[in-house]
């Protein structure tokens, strides 16, 4: 019997092509229908009634201090790598290298998964600074709702997206309700379930102590950590659009030259801040770069 004859490279792409061409359609067809619920007098009298953003309580100041403009970039940084790092973990085959403990020699582990790890402490610390400077400030309040009318809030913004007559965007001075339900969303609930599901997969977790692991079976932590690595993907790639779509040197302005202007000084520093991305992403590819930083913590060997 001889095998089929594998598909040629045009039917494929043609086939990618009416596939977004159908989604483009459905995605047109979704903001029509909005439109004309949107333009129904009870929706039309909830929108004006809920613009879409709560007031801030009045000890928080407008503009975006230094510190989170580092902290986001790093914020950035650690999370792409943990992202490619991941990735990497799921699909390797064969490791590179390995990594061994000198103080418990049971705990080995790829180069690979020693490098993911590695970026997971750099970016928990990296949000430990951020969350105490963030309650230390009082800027707490712009991520973490502090009115019920949040949530209602929250929908006239998602309709108004929807229906793309989006909501007047000035981060300089307030979040609209969505951005902050996602933002306190990332911060506080899926940034804590990707470390604790994560530690309890790696070589850290204390697998003596039969409890534990009982009260926090290794499949729960598998079924969940991989969901959350894609929430944050998902968040990042909307998140990034509205950015470029939304006044997008206002926006670079904001939140890495310290201003609310349109210059180009916000732009200049997010390029540098993208070729940094870039590095780093091939960088935790390499096993040797790994490796000159795990020799540190331990020992390792090269595969040849």
């Amino acid at each position: 019997m001889t095998s089929p004859r594998p598909r040629t490279p045009w039917p494929r792409a043609l086939a990618y092509l009416l596939g977004a061409a159908g989604l483009l359609v459905l995605a047109a067809a979704g903001v029509a229908a909005v439109r004309v619920v949107a333009s129904l007098e009870p929706v039309a009298d909830f929108l004006r009634a809920y613009p879409g953003d709560s007031t801030l309580p009045d000890f928080v100041t407008p503009g975006i201090p230094a510190w989170v403009s580092w902290t986001h970039f790093l914020n950035a940084f650690f999370l792409v790598l943990i992202i490619r790092s991941g990735l990497r973990v799921r699909n390797e085959k064969v490791a590179g290298g390995l990594w061994s403990s000198k103080r418990v020699k049971k705990r080995r582990m790829s180069l690979a998964l020693w490098g993911h790890i590695a970026v997971d402490v750099l970016w928990l610390v990296n949000g430990v600074v951020f969350v105490v400077l963030l309650f230390a400030s009082g800027h707490w309040a712009r991520i973490v709702p502090t009115s019920a009318d949040v949530f209602p809030n929250a929908l006239s913004a998602l309709i108004q997206y929807a229906s793309f007559d989006w909501p007047t965007h000035d981060g300089w001075t307030n979040y609209n309700a969505l951005q902050q339900l996602s933002y306190f969303a990332i911060v506080f609930l899926a940034a804590p379930l990707a470390a604790i599901t994560g530690f309890r997969l790696s070589a850290f977790w204390p697998r003596q102590s039969e409890r534990l692991s009982a009260l926090f079976p290794e499949r729960i932590a598998k079924a969940l950590h991989w969901p959350t690595m894609l929430f944050f993907v998902a968040f990042v790639v909307v998140h990034v659009g509205l950015v470029l779509t939304t006044g997008i040197l206002r926006n670079l302005n904001t939140m890495y030259a310290g201003n609310d202007g349109d210059g180009w000084l916000g732009f200049g520093i997010f390029a540098l801040s993208v070729v940094a991305l870039v590095v780093g992403w091939f960088a935790i590819r390499n096993d040797a770069w790994i490796a000159a930083f795990a020799r540190r913590f331990g020992d390792v060997r090269l595969r040849k």
